[in-house]
């Protein structure tokens, strides 16, 4: 993985710990929203929104897009899918460490 891909990794993790931004990614993941509509569930100001949005599109996961007044979001799923490929390499590591433990609890159980 070169540098840049760590980068752009670390980035959609840092701009993804965060709950608000991980329920602003989930709500565009069904389409475009404004701002406004964006800013609906959330008892925080429109300005709280916006700089959670900031740090989501710096991080390459939205694109904002103004058309007249109104803010346009909208998700890029090339950095999630980067993520989700690298979090990948690790599966059958942990499924083999889930595998060893139930044999090893199984035995346990066996043995009583």
């Amino acid at each position: 993985m070169t540098v840049q891909q760590m980068a752009q990794l670390d980035a959609t993790f840092s701009a993804l710990s965060d709950g608000t931004r991980r329920a602003i990614v989930t709500r565009l993941a069904d389409g475009e929203a404004t701002l406004s509509d964006l800013a609906t569930p959330f008892d925080m100001s429109l300005t709280a929104v916006s700089k959670h949005l900031r740090v989501l599109s710096d991080a390459g996961l939205v694109d904002i897009e103004k058309r007249g007044r109104t803010r346009h979001c909208r998700l890029r799923g090339a950095p999630i899918k980067e993520a989700v490929d690298w979090l990948s390499k690790y599966e059958s590591f942990w499924i083999d460490r889930f595998d060893a433990l139930a044999r090893h609890l199984a035995k346990e159980d066996s043995e009583k």
